[in-house]
């Protein structure tokens, strides 16, 4: 069965403003209107799943029911070899309720200190995002981005979000958050379409958006 074609307007199920910013930037040049979870007064799902894909379809489900629109959910997380795969899906819960990531890469440091982790080689990371689209049909798309990098301290940069400062992607000198959004995000010629949620998105545009 081939993939659904996507167009019009799409919830983005997420209150997170910084993720709506990284979708509207991507989602602009196909011609789809993006409208967030948040800014339709959506309630935000509790995320019961044991996996990034499940949890981002729990919630394109059910912002796809409540708006009766084709809606966007990803689930995107941090996974660090040295600490077992942690933080992974509670990538957030580790920022804590007020969503402070300074002490979330602090604690992020002091666990690979515990565990001797102190050499590039001993620090690799990965950025992991599951793409969900859920149509009101019950239909879905979804697709997954991956990008291998190291940890670094102390963070770098003031741009981008959450762990970026501490996240130096494979084969580059900047960190994510010393990176413009065009070089993180956007797609060649423009910038490196680097960033998890890019590689992710560009494999859901060639298969559900217009050119």
């Amino acid at each position: 069965m081939g993939h659904r074609r996507l167009d019009g307007r799409l919830v983005v199920a997420t209150h997170n403003p910084g993720k709506l910013i990284e979708m509207r930037m991507l989602l602009e040049p196909h011609g789809v209107e993006a409208v967030s979870a948040g800014e339709l007064r959506l309630p935000e799902p509790e995320e019961t799943e044991e996996t990034f894909f499940g949890n981002a379809r729990l919630k394109a489900v059910a912002a796809a029911q409540a708006a009766q629109l084709p809606a966007f959910a990803d689930d995107s997380g941090l996974v660090i070899d040295a600490l077992g795969g942690a933080p992974g899906i509670h990538t957030a819960r580790w920022a804590g309720p007020e969503r402070d990531f300074e002490m979330a890469m602090e604690k992020v440091e002091v666990e690979l200190q515990k565990v001797g982790a102190t050499a590039p080689e001993q620090r690799r990371a990965r950025f992991v995002s599951a793409l969900c689209i859920a149509w009101p049909d019950g239909h879905l798309e979804e697709f997954e981005g991956v990008v291998d990098g190291t940890l670094v301290w102390p963070p770098r940069g003031a741009k981008g979000f959450g762990y970026d400062p501490m996240f130096l992607p494979q084969d580059h000198v900047k960190t994510f958050a010393e990176m413009t959004a065009d070089e993180k995000h956007s797609m060649p010629p423009k910038g490196f379409g680097l960033s998890h949620r890019a590689r992710a998105f560009l494999k859901l545009s060639q298969a559900c958006l217009k050119g």
